[in-house]
């Protein structure tokens, strides 16, 4: 992949990711549902779990038709005589305001639907009423419009306030708001809990446009004037009183509702409705009710204003861009840290913010942001992949260019032998003698094959003696022992190298029938200091070996053509690879064919030498692989 194509594509993905993190900020600032939602109420009842039960206020108090009343009263649903006596016992026992959870749809006797609505008008009191709504607005954050509603008795509607019961549950079923405008069709209408609220406190509360101005103080509000819901714990953590213990004539009972707002509702078992929550997985209906009436009381709404739902949104973009920019331009390893510290600290923050009844969206930011930065990392590894193997593959080309150590060496280091070194290296150069011959009678195509399998043979028995070949110079070659890194046994390994070369070659020649051309291998070996440099051009670089020991190890070769040699031997290298070994080799060293002080071109003083045939070498060679 190139770099090109790569740069167009993660242009290209990111572009994607904007889209599509802003597509899903603007839907959330909308207040447009969608299955993120289901995600969200998982995290928010964990952070409601996290935050654990907290203190109902004191000012909301239901009364409840429970099991103990119902078994009293032996039938359900409870006649309306008894509510009488149960609505006018809330009254005597000093309540401020009296909610009723009930929907008292249709007449039934006449004395005693009087009797009840004579009841209901003694003191401020609000009735249910239900509303039908169409499937497809169930599940939506929406002004709800109901199509038909269950409204009370004309005689109770006349006497006391009429308002919709009505909670927005989320996929699950647990309420997670309550409506506190219905759009009916005499217009805009006051929910339930709303109009319990300003029964209690004496005046109604007024809309605003982000929310209801209470008693001289505005509670913000979802969009739409949806109350989110702040739940306090378990049933029963509203205070709850059973119907037939007031009834009882209970001073305790009577004491606990007054001055209160009262919510009159059904509690027994399998009788009235039931919803989950994040606490309680079977809570009435009148306490959900009881929760949003003393939620706007105690002010505790869960705030989740626009302003709230813009934070989401700008939170949801950030983390998106940040995340496919550590992804761009980080290591893998280190961006997929940094981008799950920045989701950490967003839920994090989403915690904290619960605690003070914020309601950040914690799955909006995770929704928006993983996709595209998966997308990206994918991309990433796959443009990491493709340029792992252009490296693998250039390094493998390099090594054929360089000897495979210094290619390695060169790949880990780029800076390798940027500055000059010197160091003791032991250094072979061999050539083919008649190969000018040869070439001109085989021509061009038929002496690289012949070259070529001579090189090869050349670096597979260098390679086998700890050797690098640093250098192919036609039919000759130039061999290092110690480069990169001197050891110990660098002249004893240049030194059974050179006679396993003679052999090779040897046998090479006499087997591919070169006999008649090439009469024989020439080999010169020196010991000492050289120079481990990179020459050439800045941008065009080798490595290489200089200094006396090159020079003298080449110059080897005219001694052993003057004197009828195949390999010459510095006695520098042969007394160092003596010294370092104690097998055979050391005894073909020490006792060489022939010995002698030469004049070596362009140095001044002799140089002793070790001179062995090509027959010599050979015989040399099986008695070293004998017995090793």
């Amino acid at each position: 992949m190139k770099l090109k194509l790569y740069a167009c594509l993660v242009a290209l993905v990111m572009l994607a990711g904007a889209i599509w993190a802003g597509g899903l900020a603007q839907s959330h600032i909308a207040g447009r549902a969608s299955v993120l939602d289901r995600l969200e109420t998982v995290l928010l009842d964990l952070r409601i779990l996290i935050k654990g039960p907290r203190e109902a206020p004191r000012d909301v108090v239901i009364v409840a038709i429970d099991d103990k009343t119902v078994t009293a009263v032996g039938q359900y649903p409870v006649g309306r005589n008894f509510l009488t006596a149960l609505v006018e016992g809330i009254r005597d026992a000093g309540a401020k305001a009296l909610a009723v959870d009930i929907l008292l749809i249709g007449k039934a006797d006449e004395a005693a639907d009087a009797g009840l609505a004579k009841a209901l008008a003694s003191l401020p009191t609000v009735i249910a009423a239900g509303g039908q709504f169409p499937l497809e607005q169930a599940a939506e954050v929406l002004v709800p419009a109901p199509e038909a509603e269950l409204r009370p008795y004309e005689a109770f509607s006349e006497v006391a306030s009429v308002g919709l019961v009505n909670v927005a549950t989320d996929a699950g079923g647990t309420p997670r708001h309550i409506p506190l405008i219905f759009k009916t069709g005499q217009g805009l209408a006051p929910s339930f809990g709303m109009l319990a609220v300003g029964k209690f406190l004496g005046a109604p509360p007024s809309v605003t446009a982000d929310g209801i101005r209470i008693a001289g103080r505005v509670q913000p509000l979802d969009l739409h004037w949806q109350q989110p819901l702040n739940y306090y714990g378990k049933g029963g953590a509203i205070r709850t009183i059973s119907a037939q213990s007031l009834l009882d004539d209970s001073v305790a009972a009577k004491a606990a509702l007054e001055g209160h707002l009262v919510l009159l509702g059904v509690t027994a078992s399998a009788v009235g409705d039931r919803f989950s929550t994040p606490f309680d997985p079977i809570l009435p209906g009148v306490e959900v009710l009881s929760t949003g009436v003393a939620n706007l009381l105690d002010g505790s709404v869960l705030l989740r204003d626009s302003r709230v739902r813009l934070c989401d949104a700008i939170a949801a973009v950030s983390i998106t861009l940040l995340g496919m920019a550590v992804v761009v331009f980080l290591p893998l390893a280190s961006a997929t840290i940094v981008y799950l510290l920045l989701l950490l600290g967003w839920l994090t923050a989403a915690v904290i913010a619960f605690n003070q009844d914020i309601w950040l969206n914690a799955a909006l930011p995770i929704a928006a942001s993983v996709p595209p930065v998966i997308a990206l990392a994918v991309l990433r590894e796959g443009f990491d992949w493709f340029r792992v193997r252009r490296l693998v593959a250039a390094r493998e080309a390099l090594s054929r260019f360089q000897a495979p150590d210094l290619a390695r060496r060169i790949a880990d280091d780029p800076d390798f032998l940027q500055v000059p070194r010197e160091q003791p290296v032991a250094i072979l150069f061999i050539d083919l003698a008649g190969y000018t011959t040869l070439s001109e009678k085989l021509g061009p195509a038929r002496t690289r094959d012949v070259l070529k399998a001579f090189h090869t043979l050349v670096v597979n028995e260098a390679a086998r003696n700890r050797g690098l070949v640093l250098d192919f110079m036609g039919d000759g070659a130039m061999i290092g022992f110690g480069i990169p890194d001197a050891a110990p046994r660098d002249a004893e390994d240049a030194c059974r190298c050179a006679f396993d070369l003679v052999g090779a070659v040897h046998d090479w020649i006499m087997a591919s029938g070169l006999n008649a051309d090439i009469r024989e291998v020439r080999l010169g070996g020196h010991y000492g200091p050289v120079v481990l440099s990179r020459l050439g051009h800045e941008n065009q670089q080798q490595i290489a070996a200089t200094g006396d020991c090159v020079n003298v190890a080449s110059r080897l070769m005219e001694v052993g053509k003057a004197r009828g040699a195949s390999m010459v031997l510095s006695s520098a290298l042969t007394s160092a690879a003596r010294s370092a070994t104690g097998n055979i080799l050391r005894e073909a060293l020490a006792r060489p064919p022939r010995l002698e002080a030469v004049a070596i071109r362009g140095r001044v003083q002799e140089l002793e030498v070790a001179l062995w045939t090509a027959d010599e070498a050979v015989r040399e060679r099986s008695g070293i692989s004998a017995t090793n």
